[in-house]
Parts: structure tokens; sequence; C-alpha cells
């Protein structure tokens, strides 16, 4: 087994490496809160963020980027879409070309929209042409952490680094596939939360199912069409990283994106449900970095331009949907 270093100690980098690290790797996971690194060394536990799961002998915690990345044949990156270019420039020193790197950011870098795989191409490239993959799929992380079965897909460019991972990550809990559709992957994770949040302002509200029935289809209907625009494979998001991830991040109370929705259709402020919330609702950013892809690509994507104007405070929750009714009638 190859040794591992999982740059990110939120709650999907610590279930990971309680996940890897019970198969048998060995492997260091960088957190960069102090607090994280002393619950972890004292309680062998991220009391901060998946309290009461207990990590395995063999994960090793550090905040020193050098000791994590020393001896690391695949490095997993686990960071917010935000502060992914600045970890990658600040690791760039320590990276070697025959490293496997992983990225399981879901998101797209607001301003220059550039996917997580984009972001590392561009900060790699000058150095070396990094062997690179994308995780994503329906997976909460304390669920994973739980040991509850889990599928979720892997892709690259070339299959043979997406195969590589399978086979490491792979275990009697967590079942990995294999894609070569990168773009459709890494869009599939980002453009779901934005519906997610939308689902959460539909319960938020007190509506029904039917409301959460029709925004799922027309939220993947949105889906499909950005990410084809932007190079992805339909059939993609029919699959893990699409319609899978759309159902999970939509229905699941544990989903933080629709947790932000929730709130937001109970009528509280935006700024005061994320400043009570410690993790990252990634759909937040990515509904603006949709949007301006969707321009872009003069793609239409009603339910994500109303998810911007709810989240702007443009107009209210329940405004937007009567918009979103009262659209002009067309063919499905």
């Amino acid at each position: 087994m190859r040794p591992i270093a999982i740059i990110g100690a939120g709650s999907w980098g610590t279930a990971l490496a309680h996940t890897l690290g019970r198969k048998g790797h060995d492997l260091i996971l960088w957190a960069f809160e102090p607090e994280v690194i002393e619950s972890i060394r004292r309680q062998r536990e991220n009391a901060l963020y998946l309290p009461g799961v207990s990590l395995p002998d063999q994960v090793v915690v550090t905040g020193n980027l050098q000791e994590a990345l020393k001896d690391a044949a695949i490095v997993l990156t686990v960071v917010p879409s935000h502060v992914c270019r600045t970890m990658y420039e600040r690791m760039a020193p320590d990276l070697r070309p025959e490293m496997i790197f992983v990225s399981a950011t879901k998101g797209i870098e607001t301003g220059r929209l550039m996917r997580m795989s984009q972001v590392i191409h561009s900060v790699l490239g000058a150095l070396f042409d990094p062997q690179l993959c994308v995780l994503s799929g329906p997976s909460f992380a304390r669920e994973v952490a739980r040991g509850d079965p889990t599928a979720i897909v892997v892709a690259s460019e070339e299959i043979q680094w997406a195969s590589l991972i399978q086979h490491e990550f792979s275990s009697t809990t967590l079942r990995l596939y294999t894609s070569t559709d990168v773009v459709g992957v890494e869009m599939g994770g980002a453009l779901k939360n934005v519906i997610a949040i939308a689902a959460g302002v539909v319960e938020g509200l007190g509506l029904g199912h039917n409301v959460t029935a029709a925004l799922i289809t027309r939220g993947l209907a949105e889906m499909i069409r950005l990410a084809c625009a932007c190079g992805a494979r339909r059939e993609t998001m029919a699959g893990l990283a699409g319609i899978g991830d759309l159902t999970l991040t939509c229905t699941g109370a544990l989903s933080r994106n629709r947790t932000v929705g929730v709130e937001l259709g109970r009528g509280r402020k935006l700024a005061a449900i994320i400043g009570a919330m410690r993790m990252v609702a990634e759909g937040v950013n990515t509904t603006q970095a949709a949007l301006a892809l969707a321009s872009l690509h003069k793609v239409e994507v009603p339910i994500t331009r109303q998810v911007s104007r709810i989240l702007k405070d443009e107009v209210s929750p329940r405004e937007a949907i009567r918009e979103l009714m009262e659209r002009s009638l067309k063919e499905e």
C-alpha cells in the first residue's frame, strides 16, 4: 500500500483518514487548526469536525506541510475550493512528479471559474505534468466514517491513475468506480450544491414532496446543460457524481448546503447562517460561479439564478418559487 498524505482535516478529510487508516494505509493527516491537531493526538478523535469517530493508530496528524508530504506517494487534498490554489502554491516546493494527486474538493474557483483540477494544473504545470485524479459522489462524512456502505467515483484523463486510486481506496465499506470524464465528475460535484440550497429552501418553507421532486428533476436538467456546455459527458450526470450526489444533498439532513437553504426558507439572513457554521457550504460561492459559467456558455439556469437572488436578498424564497412557476410554458 502506498503512503498517503491527506491535506485538510475537516469532516470529509477526517472520514477518509479513518477509512483509509482502517484499511491499513500509513498516512499523515495535515490539519490547519491547532485544536484539531491537539484533539487527535490526545483523544485520537477530531472533536471539532467529526466527534465520536476514533482514528486508527496508522493516522498521524501534523500541522507541518513538509512533514506531511515528505514520504507521500498519494496526495489527497480535501480543502475548501477558495483555498485550493493557495494550498498547492504552498505545497509546490515539496511535491514530486511521481506523486498521484487526488482532489476531493467539490467547488469552482470564483473569478477564474476553474474546476479544482484546472487550478491544480495551473499551479503545478510549470513544474511538471501532475498525475491527477478527482474524487466525488454521494458521501456524507459521518456515514463513511461509521462504515455505512458508500459508492463514489474517481476520474482521471489517464485511466491507469484512476484505477490505481480505485484499488488503493476501495474497501469492504467504500466502493470506487472509475471514469475518464474529469469535467463531468467535477461539475456534478459542484453544481449539485446549488440545487441542494434550493431544496433546503423548499423544506424551510414547509412545502411538500411534489416541489422537491420537481426541483431535483429540473435541477438535474440545469446541471446537464451547464456541465455538457463545459465539456462533460451527459451520461456522467446520470451516475454517482450527478444524480447520485444530487439526490443525497437535496434530501439528506447532513447536507450543509441544504441546511443553508432550510434556514433561508425560515427567514434567516445568509450572513447569520454562515456565521454560525464551522464548516464551508460550497454551494454559496458555487452559485455565483455557476451563473458566470452559464452566461459565458449561454446556458439557461433558472433555478440557479433564483438561488443567487435569494442569497443576495434580492427576492424572498416564496417570491423566487412563484417566479419559477410563472416562467413561460415549454416542452420538457
